[in-house]
């Protein structure tokens, strides 16, 4: 009998949060808690409301912190939260409203609140967030992703006066590799004030052994500074047992916010986040369906993500040839637009690009490491503002980046990880709106492909044929540009 792997309690017993977006609405006034300025800036945005996951996780933040940062309730420690919910349902604000909140009072500046992101595009897109919502309140957001020389980012963090170092920032949103960098030869900059650790795309973080990172920013959070008098009060020391001790001095107590839209059910690669008493909201369920005689059916128990609800998906099985022809025949033929292009290697994304272009007639761009940043910020732009058509990047980009308006998305080569297809579907149908994908799977390539979507408990996958035929007209076009293309590479 196979054995069902022991979940701690609050993995099995998560609070579950609504999937579906557009009839889960909560009006902004009705979320308990939540400060009439920023009401005011959520209303200037055209926010009137929250989704589901806002709705949840807002409120639950600012509960934690309802008696200052310096102290949980009834001064106990804060428990750790965890966000796992489908891509486009609305973490960044999530997050960002409570942190602004909870620290508009402070007087000090002080990093209280640190961000910390996989990609420099994702950190640049939560930071302007930031500093939409922290505008006109005092708070300092500092962005630190390498995109500014190391002594520019350190000016921008702290300022050296007669009486020692101070702070300039409160918020800080950074990635991984920049922000250790600072740790360790930023003189002045301290972490020991922290209050909120919030990882984004948190399954990520652990896999790619950023838990260097995080071993380093909890022990920067928790070193003893050596100005013994003025901090004496509010020195944290590591979280241990209670003892008479231990409980005079009010401690700044560290809390983690994980956020991600596959967050990892594996307990042991969890425990090395070393969370306090976690608590977990989720959309990803399985939902019980009550049966005519009152017995309760579980339904697709298998379901281990929620995708968009307005995605539809297909693959069209076909062969290597065939591959470019297909997706010249999607924008030619079939008048795609807005379309999101995926492939496996900044190399075959690049020969791709060079093909496209070459055959002509499609407004189409690249997006991948080959690109600075700039170029990547002014290429995403234009593909919002309907310039180009096809966008064809790589997974490196795919991740969290809130492209808006993408009706299709077609992944050229098949992802080879569940977790991939996710994050890549899910750049279309976001924050309840509804889009289209296509997978081009290759014939020795389909079963098991199918059987990775099964695996997910996603079932709801079209064949889509399209015929031989339909690709004839464009042969010669496309053999010319081939030709074209072997002289440009060479």
């Amino acid at each position: 009998p196979q054995v069902q792997p022991f979940l701690p309690q609050w993995l099995a017993q998560p609070k579950l949060v609504q999937k579906s977006i557009k009839d889960n609405l909560v009006p902004i006034r009705d979320v308990p808690g939540i400060h009439p300025r920023l009401l005011k800036k959520l209303q200037m945005n055209g926010i009137e409301s929250f989704f589901p996951v806002q709705a949840e996780v807002i409120p639950a933040v600012l509960r934690s912190a309802s008696n200052g940062y310096l102290m949980g309730q009834g001064g106990y420690r804060p428990k750790d939260i965890c966000v796992s919910a489908p891509t486009g349902s609305g973490k960044t604000l999530s997050f960002v409203i409570p942190i602004v909140q909870v620290l508009l009072n402070r007087v000090v500046c002080q990093v209280r609140a640190l961000v910390v992101l996989p990609t420099k595009e994702l950190a640049q897109q939560v930071s302007k967030v930031f500093n939409i919502y922290s505008d006109g309140t005092g708070l300092k957001v500092v962005l630190i992703t390498g995109q500014k020389s190391f002594a520019k980012e350190q000016e921008m963090l702290v300022q050296k006066k007669v009486t020692g170092y101070c702070s300039l920032a409160d918020i800080i949103v950074a990635t991984p590799g920049r922000l250790t960098d600072h740790i360790n030869q930023t003189p002045g900059f301290s972490l020991t004030q922290l209050r909120f650790l919030i990882i984004d795309e948190a399954d990520r973080m652990i896999d790619d052994m950023h838990q260097n990172c995080l071993n380093q920013i909890v022990k920067a959070a928790f070193q003893v500074e050596n100005d013994s008098g003025s901090n004496m009060l509010f020195q944290r020391t590591k979280p241990g047992p209670v003892t008479a001790a231990s409980s005079c001095y009010p401690q700044i107590p560290l809390q983690k916010l994980l956020f991600s839209a596959t967050l990892t059910q594996d307990p042991e690669k969890l425990q090395q986040l070393d969370l306090f008493q976690p608590r977990l909201f989720t959309s990803v369920y399985s939902e019980k369906k009550t049966l005519g005689d009152g017995t309760e059916t579980e339904q697709d128990t298998n379901k281990k993500y929620t995708l968009p609800e307005g995605l539809s998906q297909c693959y069209v099985p076909c062969d290597l040839n065939s591959k470019p022809l297909l997706l010249l025949h999607f924008m030619l033929k079939m008048k795609f637009t807005r379309v999101l292009c995926f492939t496996n290697s900044r190399e075959a994304s690049h020969r791709l690009f060079l093909l496209v272009q070459a055959f002509g007639g499609v407004a189409v761009a690249e997006f991948s490491s080959r690109l600075t940043p700039n170029e990547r910020q002014r290429t995403i732009k234009e593909f919002e503002q309907g310039k180009i058509q096809l966008l064809i990047s790589t997974d490196a980009t795919a991740r969290g980046i809130d492209i808006k308006r993408v009706n299709y998305v077609i992944n050229y080569d098949v992802p080879q990880f569940i977790r991939t297809y996710i994050h890549r579907v899910g750049r279309t149908a976001r924050a309840g709106e509804v889009g289209v994908t296509f997978s081009l799977v290759l014939r020795i390539q389909e079963r098991r492909f199918l059987q990775m979507l099964n695996d997910a408990g996603i079932q709801d996958v079209k064949q889509q044929q399209v015929k031989g035929n339909s690709l004839k007209p464009l042969v010669q076009r496309y053999e010319e540009a081939l030709c074209k293309l072997e002289k440009t590479v060479k």
